[in-house]
């Protein structure tokens, strides 16, 4: 997710419904999909009531793209294709299906923090369409960790790889939820950060990373005991770390943005990967 219009965002078509008229569940789901992936999902409704929903929805596009991610793998896997090939088609998914927003969101975000300048400065650097030299070192960094992470899990067995990615996938969404909770602002008054800054109650928001701890665990435990606990881990951790990065945020740009929601996002997978590949 990043901020529309200066990025390649897939974009959302506005209708004219009251921003205080009820959305139905198809217009959450219209929401997540049609913002956080690049599926063929037309957003009907535009207003914070939709983003609400959308938000609480956004776990349920990262197992789809998860899904997909875990799919290629395991398909390459099976062909004969080694490790580190089944690792590089996992995290090539996650990145497609999304345009690379969440990965130019980490790119630019880490730009603006690496600047060490004001908050409007440090704003101004992350809309700009170039790529700086901490953009550059993030990005670098963060795929190498996540391929070499998902191939030592395909090396344990293409199940153990395949649950790490769409575990990681929905962890990512999960952690957009967390971040869009009530009492977080937003740095600008325009873009699709501010659109969904704040829409989600924090006990509802709570809730939802529960259910996915949950279904985590119900995952892992083809592992065992130490399978389920282990990947419910990769979850809390995840989300912990991404919850730290978005203080940061706060503290530095006084607010989030749509590359801000794009760093958490691929902060909070790497971290799981990276969780689930130390066991």
């Amino acid at each position: 997710m990043t901020d529309a219009p200066d990025s390649a965002a897939p974009a959302p078509v506005p209708a004219p419904t009251p921003p205080g008229g009820r959305a139905g569940a198809g217009d959450g789901l219209r929401f997540a999909f049609g913002t956080l992936t690049v599926l063929p999902v037309r957003v009907r409704r535009w207003d914070r009531v939709a983003a609400r929903g959308g938000m609480l929805c956004a776990p349920l596009a990262g197992l789809v793209v998860g899904g997909f991610a875990a799919a290629v793998g395991a398909v390459l896997l099976a062909l004969g294709g080694s490790p580190l090939l089944a690792a590089t088609g996992s995290a090539v998914v996650p990145a497609a299906l999304t345009r690379g927003l969440h990965l130019d969101g980490l790119a630019d975000t880490a730009d603006g923090l690496g600047s060490g300048k004001p908050p409007e400065d440090a704003l101004r650097i992350m809309k700009q369409s170039d790529i700086g030299p901490f953009g550059v070192i993030t990005l670098l960094f963060a795929l190498v960790a996540q391929v070499a992470a998902l191939a030592g899990l395909y090396a344990d067995g293409w199940a153990r790889g395949a649950v790490a990615a769409a575990v990681s996938a929905t962890a990512a969404r999960t952690a957009l939820t967390w971040a869009c909770r009530r009492g977080v602002p937003a740095a600008r008054p325009e873009g699709l950060g501010a659109a969904v800054a704040g829409v989600v109650p924090r006990g509802t928001a709570a809730g939802c990373a529960a259910l996915v701890c949950a279904a985590a665990a119900a995952a892992g435990a083809t592992g065992g005991v130490f399978g389920a606990v282990h990947t419910a881990l990769a979850v809390v951790v995840a989300l912990a770390v991404a919850e730290g990065v978005l203080r940061h945020c706060r503290r530095r740009l006084g607010g989030v943005t749509g590359d801000v929601f794009g760093a958490l996002a691929e902060t909070a997978a790497l971290t799981a990967l990276v969780v689930l590949a130390l066991g």
